[in-house]
Parts: structure tokens; C-alpha cells; sequence
């Protein structure tokens, strides 16, 4: 009655009373377990649904302690309840717990099980940043995968959990060039696992209750391929294949909310439009990145308690900021960044936000905020393995501040530091970066031969990502060069291009005072606002090309766009 009532009414006081009076007469029952076990199950599924997480970790502690001599029904209850910790950011509870169900999964003879708790673990080791105990766990279960999995259903299936993993690890390290093995390998699992004549879920984990487990049913799998796929591609600065896999992804979540929508489809949904947004913005599509922003807001809005928006609202401020930035609202850009350092716990946005609030004072002339946030990110990161990306972009910024100062030398050393990491992962929007910039540093010293040499591979990369900002930038520094050598015909090339680019980003301004989704640059606390989608009037005046027809006008260009780097 009481799983009747949770699953088809809205009455939980009454379903909650029928499950406790369940529990009661069931716990000190021997021989009881399916209805013991399962009622605890449900009990604390409920308790989450009225946020009541402690009630929830109570009741199956309490199970898992009565559980042991059930192993089916104690490794259930153990991932249920490391389930929970790990949402309440619990992480090294989780990580316990799901090594005590690696120990009875192994003390039963569930090779498969046992792998299952293993990789979960590794899982929840990735996001403490454990990294020398994930690297030794993916070895451990990639060695059990390889040699001890008889069943080859199964074993596609871990090796999917296992190399989404190992994508995960390198991606975060910000080693895009070294992931590309694994993530070819991890294309290819997938397409076995969905083609047409692999059986279904049912048939691979239906046989022996021990292997009634599965991390992802494979539709979902599926997705979640294209979504590290897109995270890879728009690192890598391939910005038109994060484009193209993003949108066959959210094609493919909109098939499965139809047939059944699970929360996980919203997560997976959100991840994709924070990743699409910051395509958009470097290739200078604004506009789209706003209308984009809104749709994420109304995905973590339509979740039930507000779960996905308590996760993501440091993202989405984060985003929100990058959108204000690359508009040129500054002190709204300001705010949204620090609303986004003070929520998140996460270092690498940490530092990601606190990387554009440095470009936001250089570009403010505030220069004791710069040094105190520089300073601050030094001391931060100096014992801590951190994103090579990231790290590639810490001395850029410093690079460009070197810049600013007209310390010119200084800024070629952290330059060359920044193209040394850059090129060494295939980062290539921050490889065209640093190139553009260092082909100004050239051009501000008087070098043209090595200005032509930086800019001309700058130019290059940035119109295989696209990025429209270090084309406009480039193309004002290539401007100054031909005029320099009487290049008559050159120069005038360079600068039609020059205002063809800038009047692509006026003109995508002006679309973006007039959204109605701009109003979001105003949201600092609480529930994002609603907005629809008619006009409003053009908040501030749009910038004219006169203001960026000149290079050495032009040092700040893109980065505004700096936190596409991530």
C-alpha cells in the first residue's frame, strides 16, 4: 500500500505510515528480506523526497547493518546510501562505503559486482581530486575487466563505465591530446553496445541476482558519450563538432524524457547548454548563448525541490558573468564571478571565475584587485595539480597584464610558458590566444618579421575554431603590418575583414540588449527570474567600429572572451 500511494498519489504522509508500520513488523523477522529490505528502500527514497537526507542515511544504515548476511540486498542498500552522501557532498563517506561493497561483493565471488563498487568509487575519487588513488583503481579494475569478466555483454558494458572515466580524469587535467585514445576506444564501445543486434539490458543482468546491477541502461550511456564528446571537442577548440554533437545529444534526451523522464536527462541537458553557451560566445554568437542560458535555468527550475539549480547556480552565474563580459557589462560581469566564487566548492571554477574577474580589473585599470586576486590564485594552485588548461590560462592573464604594463620581455616569458602547455595538449584556442597576443608584444617592440610569424598561425587556428574575437584581433594587428610594409592591397584586405567582424559583433550586441533574456545579468541571489521573449529596449549604446579599427587599440579585444580557454 504504501509503494501504491508514493507511486500514484501526491498523499506521502499516508504512504510514509504505511511504510513505517511495514518496517516495523518486518525488521526483527528472520527470513523476510525482499519485504524488509525493499521497504527500507522505499522508506528512504521517501524521506528524500521531503528533504530529509539524515532520516534517509538513518534508515539504511540501520539496513545495511541487518543486510549482511543478504549480499544482493546489502551491496543494493550500500550503493543507495553512498548514493546520498556523494549528493550531499559527502564524498569521503561515499567513498568508504562503496569499498565496503567492493570487500563483500569480492567475498561472494561478484567479479561484476565488485567491479561495479570499484569504478563507482574511482568515480567519487575523480571529484575529491584524489588523483594518485584514481589512477590506482582504474588500473585495478581495467586489469579485472581485461582478464576476469567471462561474459562479453557485461564486460562492454564496465569497459563503457571504466573509459568515461578514464575521459573524465584526462579531461579535468586538461590533457585534451593525451584522452584522444580513450575517447576513440570509448566511441567504439558504444556503437557496439547500440547496435541493432545487441540484446537488450533485461537478458545481459537478468540471469543472477549478484549481476542485477548496471551503472547506466545503455540508452542513457549513449548520451553521455556525446556529452564528453562535446566537452572534448570545445576544449579542444573545435567549436563547430561541439555544436553538431550537442545538438544530436539533446535530440537524443528529448526521445527518452518521452518515454520516460528520469532526472538524470535534466543533469545530462544542463551540462550540454553550459558547455554549447561557451561555443557560442567564441564564435560571437551572444545572442544564442543568452536564449541558451534561459533554457538551462528553465531545465534546473522545472526539477522537483530545486535539486539540479542548487548545483548548478554557481555555473550559471559563472556563465552568466562570461555572457556580461563579452557585452561589456562590466560591473555585472564583477558580481555574477563573485556570486559564483562564493557558492561553488569546486577549485577548478573557482579559479576559472576568479581567472576573468583578473581580466575584468586589467581591463578597469584596477590594479590592486589584479595583484591581490593574482597573487591569490598563485599561493592557491602552487600545491595543487590543477587543469593544464587552466594553468595554460593563469599565465596568459599574466602575460596580458606583463603586457598592459609594457613589460614586454615579461610577457613574452609567461607567453611562451602559456604556448609550451597549450601546444603540448592540442589547446588550440589558447595556442591562438597567446599568439595573437604575442604577436602584438612583436608589434608593440617593432619586430613585424616576428609579429607576421605569431599572427599569420594565429589567424589560421582561429578560423578552424571559429573565434571571432582573435580574428578581430588579428586582423587589426595584420592592418598595421602591411601598412607598415607599404602593403597597400594587403591592408586593405586585413581591414575590410577587420570591420566585417566587428560589425558582425555590433550588429549580435544589438540582438542582445533587445532579448528579453539579457534582464539575467541583473540575477545575483535566489531563484533565477523568468524571462520571455519579447523585445526590450537597448539597455546601453552599441560600440561603433571606429573604436576598434587599430591594433594597438585593441590588446583587450578578446579577452573578454577568456573563459572559453575551459
Amino acid at each position: 500500500m504504501g509503494q501504491v500511494l508514493m507511486a500514484y498519489t501526491c498523499n506521502i504522509d499516508l504512504a510514509r505510515r504505511h511504510l513505517e508500520q511495514a518496517w516495523s513488523i518486518a525488521e526483527p523477522l528472520m527470513n523476510f528480506d525482499d519485504v524488509k529490505f525493499d521497504t527500507a528502500s522505499l522508506l528512504a527514497q521517501l524521506h528524500l523526497q521531503t528533504e530529509q537526507s539524515s532520516h534517509a542515511k538513518a534508515m539504511l544504515r540501520r539496513a545495511v547493518e541487518l543486510s549482511q548476511n543478504n549480499v544482493y540486498w546489502h551491496c543494493k542498500l550500500l550503493l543507495q546510501l553512498s548514493q546520498i552522501h556523494a549528493s550531499d557532498r559527502e564524498y569521503s563517506l561515499a567513498s568508504d562505503l562503496l569499498a565496503v561493497g567492493a570487500e563483500s561483493a569480492e567475498e561472494a565471488g561478484a567479479t561484476y559486482l565488485k567491479v561495479l563498487f570499484l569504478l563507482s568509487r574511482a568515480m567519487i575519487l575523480m571529484i575529491e581530486r584524489k588523483t594518485n588513488d584514481v589512477l590506482a583503481l582504474l588500473n585495478s579494475a581495467g586489469q579485472i575487466i581485461d582478464n576476469n569478466i567471462p561474459n562479453p555483454h557485461q564486460k562492454e558494458y564496465l569497459k563503457v563505465f571504466f573509459l568515461v572515466l578514464q575521459v573524465c580524469y584526462y579531461l579535468a587535467l586538461g590533457q585534451v591530446k593525451t584522452v584522444k585514445p580513450s575517447l576513440k576506444q570509448l566511441q567504439m564501445s558504444i556503437q557496439t553496445i547500440m547496435a541493432p543486434n545487441w540484446p537488450s539490458d533485461e537478458s545481459i543482468f537478468g540471469g543472477n541476482q549478484l549481476e542485477m546491477f548496471v551503472w547506466l541502461p545503455k540508452e542513457q550511456l549513449y548520451v553521455l558519450v556525446y556529452l564528453v564528446t562535446v566537452s572534448h571537442s570545445m576544449m579542444a577548440g573545435y567549436m563547430d563538432k561541439a555544436q553538431k554533437y550537442t545538438e544530436k545529444a539533446l535530440t537524443q534526451i528529448e526521445k527518452l524524457k518521452q518515454q520516460e523522464d528520469k532526472s538524470i536527462l535534466s543533469v545530462f541537458k544542463v551540462i550540454l547548454l553550459e558547455h554549447i553557451v561557451m561555443c557560442r560566445m567564441v564564435m560571437g554568437n551572444r545572442e544564442l548563448a543568452i536564449r541558451e542560458i534561459a533554457a538551462a535555468r528553465d531545465v534546473c527550475l522545472a526539477v522537483p525541490h530545486r535539486n539540479l539549480l542548487k548545483r548548478h547556480s554557481a555555473q550559471l552565474h559563472c556563465l552568466i558573468g562570461l555572457y556580461s563580459m563579452s557585452t561589456s557589462f562590466f560591473e555585472h560581469a564583477e558580481r555574477q564571478f563573485l556570486v559564483c566564487v562564493n557558492e561553488t566548492t569546486e577549485r577548478d571554477l573557482k579559479l576559472f571565475a576568479n581567472l576573468n574577474l583578473a581580466i575584468i580589473y586589467l581591463r578597469t585599470k584596477r590594479e590592486a584587485d589584479l595583484k591581490q586576486i593574482l597573487d591569490a590564485v598563485s599561493t592557491e594552485n602552487t600545491h595543487t595539480y590543477s587543469s593544464q588548461a587552466l594553468m595554460g590560462g593563469f599565465y596568459y592573464v599574466q602575460g596580458l597584464h606583463a603586457f598592459h604594463k609594457s613589460s614586454f620581455h615579461e610577457a613574452k616569458r609567461f607567453l611562451r610558458e602559456t604556448l609550451k602547455m597549450a601546444n603540448a595538449e592540442d589547446l588550440n584556442r589558447l595556442t591562438s590566444c597567446s599568439l595573437v597576443l604575442l604577436s602584438h608584444v612583436f608589434l608593440s617592440i617593432g619586430n613585424s618579421k616576428e609579429s607576421m610569424n605569431m599572427v599569420t598561425p594565429a589567424m589560421q587556428l582561429a578560423s578552424k575554431i571559429p573565434d571571432i574575437h582573435v580574428q578581430l584581433w588579428g586582423s587589426a594587428i595584420l592592418k598595421d603590418l602591411h601598412r607598415m610594409s607599404k602593403d597597400a592591397q594587403h591592408e586593405k584586405e586585413a581591414y575590410a575583414n577587420h570591420v566585417k567582424y566587428s560589425e558582425n559583433l555590433i550588429a549580435d550586441q544589438r540582438k542582445c540588449v533587445q532579448s528579453a533574456h539579457h534582464e539575467l545579468i541583473n540575477w545575483f541571489q535566489g531563484n533565477p527570474p523568468v524571462t520571455s521573449n519579447s523585445s526590450l529596449n537597448p539597455a546601453v549604446a552599441v560600440p561603433t567600429t571606429e573604436t576598434s579599427t587599430s591594433a594597438l587599440q585593441q590588446p583587450q579585444q578578446p579577452t573578454a572572451q577568456f573563459g572559453q580557454f575551459y
